[in-house]
């Protein structure tokens, strides 16, 4: 799992999410037969929804991220 100043969780092949935060972004490793990579999304009452339509390296997805809370800090 990310550390506590991160604003995500990762999820490691063959490990669960033991606890999520509603609408929190979640990266959720694939395996090496299905390509690799993590999958990007949020969390909500039963139901993960995926941000992007294809699978992000763990540095992609950071960024991604990075860039959606700075065009969110220029919008307040």
């Amino acid at each position: 799992m990310a550390g506590s100043d991160a604003n995500y969780q990762i999820v490691y092949r063959g490990d669960s999410l033991e606890c999520f935060h509603l609408g929190g972004w979640v990266f959720f490793q694939r395996s090496k037969e299905a390509g690799g990579g993590f999958w990007l999304g949020r969390t909500f009452d039963f139901v993960f929804m995926i941000e992007l339509q294809h699978p992000v390296s763990l540095h992609e997805g950071i960024i991604y991220l990075q860039k959606l809370k700075f065009e969110c800090s220029l919008l307040h």
